[in-house]
């Protein structure tokens, strides 16, 4: 430690300390509204002589970097003298910082943003966007214009706090060595990413760090939940069933409660420098730049961006009729509408905190109902994306069948042409068909109507792989991620989570209940407007007159029924009896000892009862074979019943390797079956 003198001048706005080490000639300003650091330094004169200047009656201290002062250097002014304790402090260090945006694209509610800052002297808040994935990805328009809406609306937010966003175009892991270096960044944040991938690429990330000498802080704020900690009060597996899920949670503490939205005063003295060619070098790059053809492409249903997010949850809030008794609204015509009330999409790319919507909602229910403790169904698809996360942390194979060890592995049929069918609204069924051009056309689909084609593009009807479904909804849906996603197609196939495979929804019925006159398939398919109410769902059943008038053939301008819905679904119900029939036999669980027989003495496809029904349950409707009109009954949106040993063939490694087969109208199914160790 050595002394030495410091000269001080006063003018109005600053003050001015300047000081000679033996190593480097420093120039600092510090402003009299930061009394606790130091900023605005000139980079060429400045080399790693960071840290807090303290003032005090007694004079300044110094905690900064070693050295030994040569010389004073004076200046217009008012002069003091004082002495200057040099000593090596790293703790107390101004830092340079990155914040790496991935998800989590908000100012709120945002701790790993807030760790950046925190005593910092510059930020620089990035997002890596590479031009090749965006031209070779398989997602479609509606995502990527969101995507871009939340980069604007994010960069126009830091705007306002005199920063900026700097969109970097290439990989992360090729950029940021450069980065380090060229910014001379000591301190890497970003919000903790629990999908396999997003942790195998941040581990690369941290070593990178780590060998540039760069401090990494991680932060939670995706989730509600440690997921570690569920899994590890689970006997370090996942909870494979909701009930048991729940269990678990119950016991933990609540969520952590959100932190400050970033404002000014959490900047503090920390600043963003900005070049004058920012535009060019980091700016949001337009769709027409990613390579997408836009001539055509109507508004966006859903705006994209922390802003819309913010306000959507504060009219979510206000729906009166639903916040009184805190119930899932009636399904209706409308509720198949894209509602300037949804989340989901916000909530998926982090423009929406969940834990704000958590608190939010907690506190919105203790008001109405006077209350200090809210039921865990209060909180319904928070909890199930939180579990299906859960779910898909250690799992680097969830969104696979083959190498997944909680997934059945079901002999699928290879089916491209069928499968482009679906994808592409032209199944013949009206229903289906709406559903699917609503998705392709908006980005979004009620979440019964995507159990309709999710059932029908399985188990239901077309048997084909949940896989090929997955991907089309994360080429359209705004709101698919990775692991709710393959979760939710594992659970709706019955691959995964839920065995009760008797029931299924039938494309004709169920539509026609939620929307007896039919105004959604007109909305979507106009070339079906002229049919009355009648024919609406099935128009090939009208008669020749009614297809005339409604200026209509089917099977000329539109499509015939791709399959006989009553004969798919009853054969494809056996097969699925017939696999989870192995199962039972090589695990000795006995799943299917209350299975009822695929048909009563009417012929209709039944439930054995309704299952434990929470916040979530929605009408499910059953196919009635031989004919095109269904029953409704009511069961559990999830099965929450179970033990996780009717899922976990981790624990037993036996799946099915060979196929089940169904000839023509054979009274019997030959099933071709392999459990494997």
């Amino acid at each position: 430690m050595s002394n030495s003198a410091l000269l001080i001048y006063n003018t109005p706005r600053f003050l001015n300390v300047r000081l000679a080490l033996s190593r480097d000639f420093v120039l600092a300003n510090h402003t009299s509204r930061c009394p606790h650091s130091v900023i605005n330094t000139e980079p060429a004169l400045l080399s790693n002589v960071v840290g807090p200047l303290v003032l005090s009656k007694k004079g300044t201290r110094w905690d900064g970097s070693s050295g030994a002062s040569q010389n004073i250097v004076g200046g217009d002014g008012l002069f003091f003298r004082t002495d200057i304790t040099f000593k090596a402090n790293t703790h107390n260090m101004a830092s340079n910082s990155i914040h790496w945006f991935r998800k989590g694209l908000r100012l709120h509610d945002n701790p790993a943003l807030q760790e950046a800052v925190r005593g910092a002297g510059t930020i620089r808040c990035v997002y890596f966007l590479d031009p090749w994935f965006a031209g070779s990805s398989n997602l479609g328009v509606n995502r990527w214009r969101f995507l871009l809406q939340c980069l604007d609306d994010l960069d126009s937010s830091l705007r306002k706090l005199n920063s900026r966003l700097f969109v970097i175009r290439g990989q992360p892991a090729n950029v940021f060595p450069q980065l380090f270096k060229e910014w001379e960044i000591s301190r890497l944040t970003f919000e903790y990413d629990s999908e396999p991938f997003g942790k195998e690429r941040d581990a690369a990330i941290k070593k990178l760090a780590m060998e540039a000498g760069v401090e990494v802080i991680v932060k939670i704020s995706h989730t509600l939940y440690n997921l570690d900690k569920i899994i590890e009060l689970n006997g370090s597996q996942p909870p494979l069933t909701y009930k048991r899920f729940q269990t678990l949670i119950s016991r933990m503490d609540p969520p952590e409660m959100p932190v400050e939205t970033l404002s000014s005063t959490l900047m503090g003295c920390c600043v963003t420098p900005i070049s004058d060619d920012h535009g060019d070098k980091y700016g949001v790059p337009s769709l027409e730049e990613l390579g997408f053809d836009t001539e055509g492409l109507p508004s966006a249903v859903w705006p994209g961006g922390e802003t819309e997010a913010l306000t959507r949850i504060e009219r979510h809030l206000e729906r009166k009729a639903w916040v009184a008794n805190f119930e899932r609204p009636r399904m209706n015509a409308n509720s198949l509408l894209a509602s300037p009330t949804g989340l989901s999409p916000y909530l998926r790319f982090g423009c929406l905190s969940c834990r704000l919507f958590y608190f939010k909602l907690t506190d919105l229910y203790r008001k109405v109902k006077k209350t200090s403790t809210p039921p865990l169904s209060l909180y319904g698809q928070l909890l199930w994306r939180e579990f299906f996360y859960t779910a898909a942390t250690t799992n680097p194979r969830f969104d696979k069948m083959e190498g997944n060890p909680i997934c059945v592995r079901i002999p699928w049929d290879k089916n491209p042409e069928a499968l482009a069918k679906w994808a592409e609204a032209k199944t013949g069924f009206p229903w289906i068909d709406a559903i699917m051009t609503q998705l392709r056309q908006e980005g979004w689909i009620h979440h019964l109507a995507r159990h309709a084609v999710a059932c029908f593009l399985t188990r239901g009807d077309l048997w084909i792989s949940w896989e090929e479904g997955m991907k089309v909804f994360e080429e359209l849906l705004l709101d698919a991620d990775w692991s709710v996603n393959a979760g939710s197609w594992m659970w709706l196939s019955c691959s995964s989570f839920f065995q009760q495979f008797f029931h299924c929804y039938c494309p004709v019925g169920f539509g026609r209940r939620t929307d007896p006159n039919g105004d959604f398939i007109r909305r979507y398919l106009p070339i079906l407007r002229g049919f009355p109410a009648k024919y609406i769902y099935d128009p090939w059943n009208a008669p020749d007159s009614v297809q005339a008038a409604a200026k209509c053939i089917i099977g000329v301008h539109y499509p015939k029924p791709m399959v006989n819905h009553a004969e798919a679904s009853r054969l494809n119900i056996e097969r699925m009896k017939q696999i989870y029939q192995q199962l039972s036999r090589y695990r000795g669980l006995g799943l299917l000892a209350s299975v009822p027989s695929t048909h009563n003495g009417n012929g209709m496809a039944y439930s054995p009862g309704e299952q434990q029904s929470g916040n979530n349950t929605p009408g499910r409707v059953l196919h009635i074979a031989g004919r095109a009109t269904c029953k409704r009954e009511r069961e559990s949106e999830r099965d929450t019943e179970g033990d996780d040993t009717l899922t976990t063939s981790h624990k037993l490694q036996r799946q099915i390797t060979e196929t089940t087969t169904v000839h023509g109208n054979q009274a019997g199914m030959k099933s071709l079956l392999d459990i494997s160790n």
